[in-house]
């Protein structure tokens, strides 16, 4: 109604079909989906911003950090739907934002998405573009940011490999430059 992006924090079936019915840009998390939201989804180009990577570190840390087993039990199931809705919705062709919960796990730990997002259905080049020209999309700063050509931002980062062949490559930067500047270098 006023123009703005607008993201909407949805697990469950029902609310990710209303969100999306009712003109959100993205879905966080979308976990439960079901396919008439993936369908909703493709038709009105809604993101889905799903966050896969999370289900492992709550299985492996959560109980060693003393939190309740219901929550993760929740999360072994909850986790195992929103991979197979994430194979379900790559599959169908919607688009895709990377995603992380960084709240949940320590911060720098989000490029461990990357592997996920390929061992569940993306190629390489898709989980990539998906932190990148599509996030920018997302976003509304298409030309801006998420690709290389003159007038964007000249925000870059490189690893050592090809990340193509091995998407954790990402997880291993060395170089780092935002807006011009070099932030971090290989040395």
């Amino acid at each position: 109604m006023w123009g703005r992006k607008v993201a909407a924090h949805a697990h469950g079936a029902e609310a990710i079909q209303r969100s999306i019915k009712a003109g959100v840009a993205s879905i966080e998390h979308a976990s439960l989906i079901d396919d008439e939201g993936i369908r909703l989804a493709k038709e009105h180009g809604t993101f889905l911003t799903m966050d896969i990577y999370v289900d492992d570190y709550v299985l492996a840390e959560y109980t060693r950090m003393g939190y309740p087993q219901k929550i993760i039990d929740k999360e072994r199931q909850v986790g195992r739907q929103q991979r197979e809705n994430f194979q379900n919705a790559v599959r169908a062709g919607v688009k895709m934002a990377f995603g992380t919960d960084a709240g949940v796990y320590p911060h720098g730990w989000n490029a461990k998405q990357f592997a996920y997002m390929v061992k569940y259905g993306m190629t390489p080049l898709q989980a990539i573009q998906a932190a990148t020209s599509n996030a920018a999309e997302l976003i509304g700063w298409s030309g801006k940011v998420g690709e290389i050509q003159p007038g964007a931002y000249a925000d870059l980062i490189a690893v050592e490999g090809d990340p193509l062949a091995d998407i954790t490559a990402l997880e291993r930067v060395k170089f780092v430059m935002k807006g011009g500047s070099v932030a971090k270098s290989a040395k």
